[in-house]
């Protein structure tokens, strides 16, 4: 018992010294980084069409885009965002704007972004910081909300939310909804204080493939408040009904 007892340390410090000279520390860091990389902690790309449209707006064409894309890992993602219309009538951009963020996960299905905002049009070139959120609400509504403030000091908001409803494998209804909020009276940008602007819309899109879907559908759109007397001011209507052709993509 006494020769065990002695022996056991000998033994388990012989086999420490014996895994030392097997293990070569830059080796064991390259395995480490391979299975990193392999179980989640790759950099990926991945770039989404959302909206590529065409609107009928009662007589006044539009064509709209909505894109997103990102490069990074689980945690940590740089996203770049566009949107904008372009008047087929007037032949020139209604507005148009680009996002870059920087979003870091902050739980299993929502994302805390931060960055910069520029518009191009229609009044003016304008740039806003921007703080936010995107992700998977309960019941699976897709939700992506943002403040922004100006150069100027202006502080807007935006809040998006969509749902896609599985009439088939292929079939999918999409509904959607947008909200705009002004925290004061912007007049160089027509815009009132308040909740500014509402859009709701119902797509309905068929998947050929899973990264191409064409669709069609109708979009609602209101300005309203002081913003709404802004737009009669300017002879043009509050709202505005639209039928929508387009497609969505992503790869």
């Amino acid at each position: 018992m006494r020769a065990a007892t002695f022996l056991l340390p000998v033994l388990v410090a012989a086999s420490q010294a014996n895994a030392q000279e097997v293990i070569n520390p830059e080796e064991t860091a390259m395995v480490r980084a391979h299975m990193i990389k392999h179980h989640g902690g790759a950099a990926l790309t991945y770039v989404e069409g959302e909206r590529f449209e065409y609107q009928s707006n009662e007589g006044d064409p539009v064509f709209l885009w909505d894109a997103q894309g990102f490069y990074g890992g689980d945690v940590n993602k740089f996203w770049v965002k566009t949107e904008g219309e372009y008047d087929f009538s007037a032949s020139e951009f209604e507005e148009a704007e680009v996002q870059a963020l920087y979003s870091r996960a902050v739980g299993s299905f929502w994302d805390l972004q931060a960055g910069v905002r520029h518009d191009f049009a229609p009044f003016e070139d304008r740039t806003y910081g921007v703080v936010g959120v995107q992700g998977l609400a309960p019941y699976l509504f897709e939700i992506d909300a943002a403040a922004f403030i100006s150069g100027h000091g202006d502080v807007t908001a935006r809040l998006e939310a969509e749902y896609e409803l599985l009439l088939t494998q292929r079939l999918i209804l999409q509904p959607r909804a947008e909200l705009n909020f002004a925290f004061q009276d912007i007049p160089e940008l027509e815009t009132g204080a308040g909740l500014s602007t509402a859009e709701a819309g119902l797509r309905l899109r068929y998947e050929i493939r899973r990264e191409f879907a064409p669709y069609v559908g109708v979009s609602w759109t209101r300005s309203l408040g002081d913003t709404a007397d802004y737009v009669r001011a300017a002879g043009d209507d509050a709202g505005s009904t639209s039928f929508v052709a387009g497609v969505r993509f992503w790869f």
